[in-house]
């Protein structure tokens, strides 16, 4: 299966399946002699892992991550770093049902139809558990980054029609304050109440997720094909239920005319607005790199839906096992990383350019 690898000198490859013995992966590009920080890695596991609140998935995974390569007493030897993150609650016997039928609005469908066979088991390689692996090498990307002065603030900006109305830069203790991960208290409050009452209906909410990336170095971003701003839509638009990505002013910049929108400078090089989220041409330009990613609804439900079988017979199906009301709170380190892995790939891309 093409389609599991992503950057291009700091490189994630991953693999497994929801129901398998373990998912993992192997990263690639990371220099020798870095000190490894080991709980922070398990800490932003954490914050994605299912089962750690009442509003999610009740799937009870310790996400406990093994390193097998690349690490010798504690820092890195500059080969590939390989690792896994054993499964441990998979309960198949709920998807038994999705043997001969397929899910409306999952992958059911197109991975049948491509490859002519399928885990039916917890969406096999379909699954957002992949997205743990994603974890861990966003984690070690930020280690990575850190030493630069690179700093994110992702966080829940909205649940269905429930909006925060600022993009204020908000620091982590905030965001971590609550399990929507929302800094407005009154707001996430707001969100939790909504998530409570579609989840008693046996239905999902999406909602979106905002993050802002500071201390990002001038010149990042290769033209035409490579431009930063693309690459962190790829990024993003590659994690489950993703359905839309923007950047800076995103879809407002239609209402705008460019007098308004332009980004005028200051003496520094600095702008005085940043409608350009930090990207201008396709490469960083120092300011603050600003964008939101939305997240569809979770397909399955806990309610009867019309579908169809293998053989193309109309079928009532009926949802079953643990699934996440609203995803969004437990995507909020998936994003993170993922803009760390595409941030940290186009840095050392850059040490390429100039002898």
């Amino acid at each position: 299966m093409a389609g599991s690898s992503f950057g291009t000198i700091f490189k994630l490859s991953t693999f497994g399946e929801s129901h398998g013995i373990a998912i993992g992966g192997v990263i690639d590009g990371v220099p020798a002699n870095l000190e490894l920080d080991f709980e922070v890695i398990q800490s932003e596991l954490d914050k994605r892992k299912p089962g750690q609140s009442a509003i999610v998935t009740q799937r009870k995974e310790s996400d406990k991550v093994q390193f097998l390569s690349g690490i010798f007493e504690g820092k890195t030897t500059g080969a590939p770093i390989g690792f896994i993150i054993p499964n441990e609650n998979q309960k198949s016997n709920d998807y038994a049902h999705l043997k001969e039928a397929f899910r409306p609005s999952h992958a059911d469908f197109t991975y049948q139809e491509k490859f002519g066979i399928r885990d039916y088991k917890g969406g096999g390689r379909s699954s957002a558990r992949e997205t743990a692996s994603r974890v861990v090498a966003g984690a070690i990307a930020k280690q990575m980054l850190q030493s630069v002065g690179v700093r994110f603030s992702t966080y829940v900006d909205q649940i269905g029609k429930i909006q925060l109305n600022s993009a204020d830069f908000y620091q982590s203790e905030l965001i971590e304050s609550n399990i929507i991960r929302c800094p407005d208290a009154q707001v996430a409050a707001e969100m939790e109440e909504l998530i409570r009452t579609v989840r008693k209906d046996g239905d999902t909410i999406g909602g979106a997720i905002r993050c802002v990336i500071e201390n990002v170095p001038i010149g990042l971003g290769e033209p035409v094909f490579d431009k930063l701003h693309a690459e962190l839509g790829k990024a993003m638009l590659s994690i489950n239920a993703v359905k839309g990505f923007e950047i800076g002013s995103g879809f407002e910049a239609l209402t705008m005319r460019g007098s308004e929108h332009n980004d005028l400078f200051n003496t520094d090089g600095t702008t005085k607005t940043n409608h350009s989220g930090g990207i201008q041409g396709g490469i960083s330009n120092g300011m603050p790199i600003s964008f939101r990613v939305a997240f569809k609804p979770v397909a399955t439900l806990m309610q009867s839906q019309e579908s169809i079988t293998i053989q193309g017979e109309a079928i009532e199906l009926e949802g079953k096992g643990r699934h996440d009301a609203c995803v969004v709170p437990r995507a909020v380190p998936i994003v993170e990383a993922m803009a760390a892995i595409t941030i940290l790939d186009f840095y050392l891309r850059n040490k390429s350019i100039h002898l």
